[in-house]
């Protein structure tokens, strides 16, 4: 039931993110909300896979599946909330997001595409092949944080 209701909210959010990123947030602070909440159900799901991939938590391929959906369908949502003037205000986004935004667009989709290859290995229901895929997906998410991120 809750990853049924995840799924729905995160269809809906992509639906939603093709207009948001066609027009301006209310606030710069709403656009910093929509990219949190992105970020942290995509780290929800991507983590419950690493638990997996890293043999924190025993594998479960149906549940591998599910998480797979999440993430390849919310990795594309947070940067939609990159909007000018909501480099201000609670984030942890660093002012290079907005100097260097071919850079950061280019690392999203490269984020994006090994996200989902991770997607694809965990639906396979083999956990070596989505081992293989994790390390990867995760490199692309470090070298983001690494470059783009406040800490």
């Amino acid at each position: 039931m809750q990853f049924a209701a995840t799924l729905a909210l995160a269809t809906a959010g992509l639906f939603l993110a093709t207009g948001a990123s066609a027009q301006s947030f209310q606030k710069p602070e709403d656009a910093i909300k929509y990219r949190r909440a992105g970020f942290t159900v995509l780290a929800s799901h991507f983590g419950a896979l690493g638990a997996m991939a890293n043999g924190r938590a025993p594998f479960d391929a149906a549940a591998a599946a599910r998480h797979a959906d999440v993430i390849s369908l919310v990795s594309h949502l947070p940067f939609a909330g990159f909007v000018p003037g909501s480099d201000k205000g609670e984030t942890r986004a660093d002012p290079q997001v907005w100097t260097e935004q071919a850079k950061f667009k280019a690392g999203a989709e490269k984020m994006q595409d090994a996200v989902g290859k991770l997607a694809v290995a965990a639906k396979g229901g083999n956990l070596d092949a989505m081992k293989a895929a994790f390390g990867p997906a995760a490199q692309t998410c470090k070298a983001c944080h690494d470059a783009y991120r406040k800490d």
